[in-house]
């Protein structure tokens, strides 16, 4: 066998190698060229002469030795990820209906799942539940009249709906993912502040889990961020405005819309309480600490049984606990970390006086509770704050109907008495506490006189009520100074 080149080129990478073998019948040029990427084969028949079987063998062992570069690699059968995204990916080469019907067989959670096989994948499928027909199937727009499996059937429903909304905009920027998520759900008209007015609706609850869900594990910049993009939305610190400058229960409907929109969407969701206070704060903060009291009171006062606040009842009665317990678990949320020396605690005391003024004086039984229910720590705080300034009568008249609620509520009276004792060690000089005790016990005969002269011109509905309550604050009495003593003789 010969081998001659006729042709290279270096330039190009492309060359020729010409096989000359004498056949039995001829002889034949075999002309291999390589152009830098493939081998191409070409067979010239030169002339026709007799040759040996020895030369035929030898030919067909050269030409299987040469035969190895020509043949062509076998088609690839695995596809890396790269590869995939360039061609479209495997889903792509499906039809848009049927890869649409693959997606109705998946439920909400499977489908949030699936959004984060791939970017591909995630923008497909966020284009999927874009479709007005798709939310016109999973999101159900009757939140009214649920048995009680329904309506948990349909809070987890919301939940599922929150995590693929979540899922399928991990790739989008904050602003881009708030616009795309709120777009979808503000359509739903029980999600909207002001346009269900069915008592029981479910809307609001939902969208509470929808939120909570959302947003879970951000950081606060980032909710600080919803919070700004939510009110401007709904337009939230606006009617919260239009309530505030007007007198309080002017706007009964505004008011009531305005809590059960807040409570139900940004505060009542979360389980975790530094997070439930940070919303809280979000909201106090844009007003002046006396809107910020009255936006307290329409946020968690006693209600009606039509869900509108009871402004006056706080002034005419006396409330039972339930009534306060809201409103004081949000005062301790707020301020009960704060020491005496601390600055908000001023912010504190001045909420808590424009909030026992609205809309006039409170009655002191009540203000009495509030404190009581507000936990020793904060009570004191505010006890002691008064005292220092000089306010020794309202902090004596305050501690006299603490010990009466805590009869009234069976709470140890020791507890009313160790907070006397605080204070009464908090008075820097012998005659400032000299003068406390006795502001204290000169309290205690005032209140007795105003029951019993109560009592005897009162007319005969109250009477039964105003002997028990002299009945309760004659054995509260007796069993504070015996403590007292004991605590002063040990």
């Amino acid at each position: 066998m010969e081998t001659s080149p006729t042709r290279t080129d270096k330039r190009h990478r492309h060359s020729r190698v010409v096989l000359n073998r004498s056949t039995g019948k001829g002889n034949l040029d075999y002309i291999v060229d390589y152009n830098g990427s493939s081998y191409t084969l070409s067979a010239v028949a030169v002339m026709v002469k007799k040759t040996s079987k020895r030369n035929a063998r030898s030919f067909t062992d050269c030409f299987k030795l040469r035969r190895t570069p020509l043949q062509r690699r076998p088609a690839r059968t695995i596809v890396t990820r790269s590869q995939s995204h360039i061609r479209g990916g495997l889903f792509r080469r499906l039809p848009s209906e049927l890869f649409d019907m693959i997606l109705d067989q998946m439920s909400v959670r499977d489908l949030s799942i699936f959004s984060m096989v791939s970017k591909e994948v995630n923008g497909q499928v966020r284009a999927y539940i874009s479709t007005l027909a798709w939310r016109k199937r999973m999101m159900n727009e009757n939140f009214h009249h649920f048995v009680s499996f329904k309506q948990t059937f349909i809070v987890g429903h919301y939940k599922d709906l929150s995590l693929l909304f979540k899922r399928c905009t991990l790739l989008l920027p904050t602003k881009e993912r708030l616009k795309f998520i709120f777009s979808k759900i503000s359509q739903i008209p029980c999600f909207s502040m002001d346009q269900c007015e069915l008592p029981g609706c479910l809307g609001l609850s939902c969208y509470g889990v929808f939120f909570q869900t959302l947003i879970a594990g951000w950081d606060r910049l980032e909710c600080h961020r919803v919070f700004n993009f939510l009110c401007e939305l709904t337009h939230l610190l606006k009617n919260i405005e239009a309530v505030l400058i007007e007198r309080p229960g002017l706007k009964r409907y505004q008011e009531r819309q305005i809590r059960l929109y807040c409570r139900h969407v940004l505060l009542d969701c979360w389980p975790n309480q530094p997070v439930k206070k940070f919303w809280l704060n979000l909201l106090l903060n844009p007003w002046p600490l006396v809107s910020q009291a009255r936006l307290l009171f329409i946020l968690y006062g006693p209600s009606c049984p039509d869900g509108t606040l009871n402004w006056h009842s706080l002034v005419e009665m006396e409330l039972p606990r339930r009534s306060l317990w809201e409103v004081a678990n949000a005062i301790h949320l707020l301020f009960g970390d704060t020491d005496l020396e601390d600055q908000s605690n001023q912010s504190m005391l001045t909420i808590l006086e424009e909030l026992i003024v609205v809309p006039q004086q409170w009655h002191v039984d009540n203000v009495a509770r509030l404190l009581v229910l507000c936990e020793s720590s904060l009570c004191y705080n505010i006890l002691a704050s008064k005292a220092i300034n000089g306010r020794l009568f309202e902090v004596s008249r305050l501690l006299v109907h603490i010990v009466l609620v805590c009869e009234e509520d069976n709470y140890h009276v020791s507890w009313a008495v160790k907070l006397v004792h605080r204070i009464y060690n908090l008075l820097r000089t012998a005659a400032e506490k000299f003068r406390f005790i006795q502001q204290l016990e000169s309290m205690f005969s005032m209140v007795t006189m105003e029951m019993l002269e109560f009592s005897v011109t009162g007319n005969n509905v109250g009477d039964r009520e105003t002997l028990q309550s002299l009945h309760f604050f004659l054995n509260s009495t007796a069993r504070f100074h015996a403590k007292l003593l004991q605590m002063f003789v040990r």
